[in-house]
């Protein structure tokens, strides 16, 4: 069929990593392919700009695995195309409690798929890192070589660059305020602020912290999406001991098992600086942000002081960033067809939790599936279904 300029085969609202690796999916299978942001493209007010992120396939939930590996793959193929790198290659390395559940699932992820692991205790630990790393004596650690980091901002631009070289259309400062059906011709009618009104065949949502305030106001669904405002950390490394905490080192991401959960990534892009973190954050508005001060730094110092040992200054970050996480009740994703009026005209994904971004390569090829074909292959949907909140208020039962 021919289009007019505001026709389209795919619509896909909100131009973060999974919009864009979304749209980059959807234009290289030849879609006609709408790319809408309501604020500039790479802006900083949402979850998919800064640094780094880190990339792991050491999970406590099994079902994250193949989601990870895929993704691996796709970011090797898309920097292929692209021609520069977002993926930086790093081990992984887990630690926690002996008898934390957490981690103790991550080693029974490990297994199950048979990914090479190691679990190591305190003593091999420190031979492991060369006394960089040093855990206590009832903890123990897990050495994997699938970790890495990936640089945020740069990935949403590769995306973005790819699905416009693939014939995506590209729009930023487009405010979407509603999206609906079509009854005279089917489809869907998605309207901005502005005025502009756009047709698609079908149309994708990932709308990120803004994704409960957009579903509730075109469906009337509440989606269990809480934004929240967290703080990422710099720390810096002591002098004379920057190299051997940097990327390429040997030195790994990682991850602390326990209340809190930490997490960091070796010095990449900030030199002398290594990023130590806590996952978790306040509740917010996205549109109505405090911007600070964040998470106390102060539940980080110990945690440095007991596990780098004097190598990294603890006393006061270096640097602070801001992010936003849109956080469900069990931290699981929300991939789904919108239903009721929509049916599958309209698919959703939100909810990723401050975890999502390593996978948002499969998260887009899952969504383009979706919206294309009605069903995503190779994959099993049911964890990031919007209904098992209609069974349980706190979504999938875990037991760690």
């Amino acid at each position: 069929m021919g289009y007019s300029d505001d026709e389209f085969d795919v619509i896909v609202v909100g131009a973060g990593v999974m919009g864009s690796s979304t749209a980059y999916q959807l234009a290289k299978r030849g879609q006609r392919t709408l790319l809408l942001e309501q604020f500039d493209f790479l802006h900083h007010r949402g979850s998919s700009h800064g640094e780094s992120r880190t990339i792991r396939a050491t999970y406590p939930e099994d079902y994250y695995y193949g989601l990870v590996m895929e993704s691996y793959e796709i970011w090797e193929q898309a920097q292929t195309e692209i021609g520069f790198r977002v993926y930086f290659k790093a081990p992984q390395f887990d630690v926690g409690p002996a008898d934390a559940k957490s981690l103790l699932s991550v080693i029974a992820t490990c297994q199950k798929n048979a990914m090479p692991h190691q679990v190591l205790n305190r003593q091999q630990v420190t031979e492991r890192f060369s006394g960089r790393i040093q855990i206590p004596e009832d903890w123990i650690g897990v050495s994997c070589e699938l970790g890495g980091v990936i640089k945020p901002t740069k990935a949403v631009s590769m995306f973005q660059t790819l699905a416009f070289k693939n014939g995506a259309f590209l729009r930023d400062n487009v405010e979407v305020n509603g999206i609906t059906k079509d009854e005279a011709r089917g489809g869907v009618l998605v309207s901005a602020s502005n005025g502009e009104k756009f047709w698609g065949k079908k149309c994708v949502v990932t709308a990120g912290a803004w994704m409960k305030k957009l579903v509730k106001t075109v469906s009337g669904i509440e989606l269990p999406i809480q934004p929240l405002e967290t703080s990422v950390y710099y720390w810096r490394i002591k002098e004379g001991h920057e190299a051997e905490y940097a990327i390429g080192s040997d030195f790994p991401t990682f991850a602390s098992y326990g209340k809190p959960y930490i997490y960091g990534t070796p010095s990449l892009e900030f030199p002398g600086l290594i990023k130590i973190a806590v996952h978790g954050g306040y509740p917010c508005d996205p549109d109505k942000r405090p911007w600070g001060p964040g998470v106390d730094p102060s539940s980080l110092k110990q945690w440095i002081e007991e596990i780098f040992k004097g190598f990294v200054d603890s006393n006061e970050p270096a640097s602070t960033q801001l992010c936003v996480y849109s956080m469900t009740p069990d931290e699981d994703f929300v991939i789904d067809f919108l239903g009721g009026e929509f049916g599958e005209d309209v698919v959703i994904g939100g909810g990723f939790s401050g975890h999502g971004f390593k996978m948002s390569p499969a998260i887009g090829r899952i969504l383009a599936d979706l919206v294309l074909t009605g069903e995503a292959k190779g994959v099993e949907l049911k964890h990031f279904m919007i209904a098992r909140f209609e069974e349980n208020p706190r979504g999938n039962i875990k037991d760690f």
